[in-house]
């Protein structure tokens, strides 16, 4: 999984957030794609220099393995293509149509999260053992 994995960053206060994570986890059933992080955590300090991070949605980041990061509709395109199945079919459709006009549904959605899902200083998921190696701190 190492070597395979990429990076999804997500705002750890953010319910709406969480629940995305949750879906990726289900969706990718054999743990290959993603390895998840939060934005306020250690790793993220650790691997996305400070200039990059100027900038950056405090929603959800993916680190791809050649390096690039990916923010907000390409990001979540990018999720469901490498999930696959009907997510791929689907990531096709999403991608015909102008990046600022998916990214301002994006930001639609991003800017009522806490109202819809709640915002917490801490929200600490309860992950199972068998899935603990994909969260990094």
């Amino acid at each position: 999984m190492e070597a395979l994995a990429e990076i999804l960053f997500y705002d750890g206060h953010c319910g709406l957030c969480h629940r995305s994570v949750q879906f990726v986890v289900r969706h990718d059933r054999d743990g290959t794609a993603f390895r998840f992080a939060p934005l306020q955590g250690p790793t993220f300090g650790a691997m996305i220099p400070v200039a990059s991070r100027k900038g950056l949605p405090d929603s959800m980041v993916v680190l791809t393995l050649e390096g690039r990061l990916l923010l907000k509709s390409d990001a979540w395109l990018h999720i469901i293509w490498r999930i696959g199945g009907g997510w791929k079919l689907l990531g096709g459709v999403c991608h015909v149509f102008p990046r600022v006009l998916r990214d301002w549904a994006y930001d639609l959605v991003a800017a009522v999260r806490f109202r819809l899902f709640g915002r917490r200083n801490s929200l600490c998921p309860m992950i199972p053992p068998a899935l603990r190696i994909r969260f990094l701190p």
